[in-house]
């Protein structure tokens, strides 16, 4: 369990525990994670709570899974300021395999579309930017 004599752990506390990990540097960009049943046996939780903790943060883009290794933790990166008007809508939808491969999307990471008022389309890795309000445009 990772906190004694407390009730059932789920996956959002497991993934928490493997966040701050993360964060602290004990476990680096480049290094696997835990497989499910290493997490599962270690904290007593189902191989289904594990898996869901490691799908939460590769949508993160805390981590990536690489076919034939298995989960590992991806390098940080700076997200980009992209600045938006009012009149844009935003949404966020899962890359189609295409764009996954354009723009080197994650597996669980989604993608940002920013829709102008003309029908034109912006995307943007969902992990790799902040979106925000033009200082000029914010709505009302």
């Amino acid at each position: 369990m990772i906190y004694p004599g407390r009730g059932p752990v789920g996956y959002r506390e497991l993934a928490g525990l493997l966040r701050d990990r993360i964060a602290s540097g004990e476990l680096r960009p480049g290094q696997r994670l835990p497989s499910e049943t290493t997490l599962a046996q270690t904290h007593g939780v189902a191989r289904m709570t594990a898996r869901e903790a490691l799908r939460m943060l590769r949508a993160e883009g805390l981590a990536a899974a690489v076919r034939g290794y298995g989960i590992v933790v991806r390098e940080h990166v700076e997200p980009e300021l992209v600045l938006v008007d009012a009149e844009d809508r935003i949404s966020a939808r899962p890359p189609s395999p295409h764009e996954r491969d354009m723009y080197d999307v994650p597996e669980g990471v989604s993608m940002l579309v920013v829709t102008h008022p003309d029908g034109l389309q912006d995307l943007y890795p969902a992990d790799r930017v902040v979106l925000a309000y033009r200082r000029d445009s914010s709505p009302d």
